[in-house]
């Protein structure tokens, strides 16, 4: 299986590179093409719906994830 990686932006979208498929909740899959890389939604306001339109940088989403460390157990 090829190597993907979904990293969340800072403040904008998933952008997920590598080879995949996103598939609607009726089990329909969107079509990318050849796309090496795609962006999705994580404000909620696109009007593109999974995908990424830029609307995030208009309405002040914020949001900055970071990882942690997986604590271990004692």
């Amino acid at each position: 299986m090829a190597h993907v990686e979904i990293k969340a932006t800072e403040n904008g979208p998933y952008v997920i590179r590598g080879s995949i498929r996103v598939v609607d909740v009726d089990g329909n899959q969107y079509d990318l093409g050849d796309r090496p890389m795609v962006k999705l939604c994580r404000c909620g306001g696109s009007t593109i719906k999974p995908f990424c339109d830029g609307t995030h940088s208009k309405t002040g989403f914020e949001a900055a994830e970071r990882a942690v460390a997986a604590q271990e157990s004692s």
